[in-house]
């Protein structure tokens, strides 16, 4: 999460994805180190990346304009080897320079943002975590997601889940998610959503099918799954869009947590997979928002907060609970596959 050095962060980038199921993305990772080499505008600014390598994604936002270049049609030089059919690495490098230097206008943008991976499956664990707190703080819940991207995971009232043989969601969702369930299962009680909505900086709307592409693209061509999974919110959403607002992440929190509160509802703060993307001085700010909310949080008007998000030391995704009144530290409810395969219980 740490390093500034470009070479090394494409690297482990490349074998996080080969280790992860998607062996012709490594490549394609891995052929972005030669194009530090060329003269390109995208080769320039990886070249001289102003950060921390992986935890601004920094390969995997020009692997997603790479991808998004076969999907639109504009090229299609790459599907041989996201289909395993290319797998020469020397080939590889010329492919991926090649493009860069054809398309060096059009690949530039996508380093400007990080990857918006907005990953349904993900919501398997935050849902095994209200399954968690139901029983500590009730079974009613106000649901605010920071870092929302499309709204996908603020739609998760409406998926159909199976967690272990726990069964939570109504039946007739296009949004199935049964993740491989590992351990123990989850404690099977009542969950009630009561209203749930997001924020994000930059808010995409699934109903826009250049968004739903978009979001494809950031998505590693071997994950078929997650593919349908984009399909299957955008239904959803056509159904009914999530409720977004555009706004930073802290300002957001702040004015959620000001706000009257239901009584026997646990107003719920959650995220996936977006805390190292949100600036230090942001993160203090919603952290010590929460502490403040949580000194005054009641039997009757709980607060809670539920993570997802990698632990930068192993890199294990990690689903953390904290709740008010209650135990002051955080609790570890389950470890994760960044997608939502599967989840390991330990709650």
């Amino acid at each position: 999460m740490h390093t500034r050095s470009v070479p090394d962060g494409i690297e482990w980038q490349a074998q996080h994805a080969a280790k992860n199921g998607a062996p012709g993305t490594a490549r394609v990772i891995r052929g972005l180190l030669p194009v530090l080499e060329t003269e390109t505008a995208v080769g320039r600014r990886m070249a001289n990346w102003q950060g921390l390598l992986l935890e601004d994604a920094m390969p995997l936002r020009i692997a997603g304009g790479l991808h998004y270049l076969l999907l639109s049609g504009t090229d299609k030089r790459l599907e041989p080897v996201y289909a395993g059919l290319t797998t020469d690495q020397n080939a590889v490098d010329e492919l991926v320079v090649g493009l860069v230097e054809t398309f060096d206008h059009l690949l530039l943008p996508w380093l400007d943002h990080p990857p918006q991976t907005n990953e349904a499956g993900r919501s398997a664990s935050i849902m095994a975590g209200l399954l968690w707190l139901s029983e500590r703080a009730g079974p009613r819940f106000e649901m605010n997601e920071i870092g929302a991207s499309a709204g996908i995971n603020t739609m998760m009232e409406r998926f159909r889940f199976d967690l272990g043989g726990v069964i939570v969601g109504p039946t007739g969702s296009p949004m199935h998610l049964a993740p491989e369930w590992r351990g123990a299962r989850p404690p099977d009680n009542p969950v009630k959503i009561e209203g749930i909505r997001g924020c994000d900086v930059r808010p995409m709307d699934l109903r826009d099918p250049d968004t739903v592409l978009r979001l494809k693209s950031y998505i590693w061509p071997e994950a078929r799954e997650r593919v349908g999974r984009i399909d299957r919110a955008a239904r959803l959403a056509a159904e009914r869009a999530p409720e977004l607002d555009r706004m930073g992440a802290a300002e957001w929190v702040e004015e959620v947590l000001s706000e009257p509160q239901v009584q026997g509802v646990t107003r719920t703060v959650f995220h996936s997979i977006v805390w190292q993307y949100i600036p230090e001085a942001s993160r203090e700010r919603i952290v010590a928002a929460m502490e403040r909310a949580g000194e005054t949080a009641t039997a009757d008007e709980p607060l809670a907060w539920i993570m997802l998000e990698t632990n930068r030391e192993t890199f294990a995704h990690e689903l953390r609970v904290r709740y008010w009144p209650g135990p002051e530290e955080w609790t570890l409810l389950a470890t994760a596959h960044p997608h939502g395969a599967w989840v390991e219980w330990k709650g």
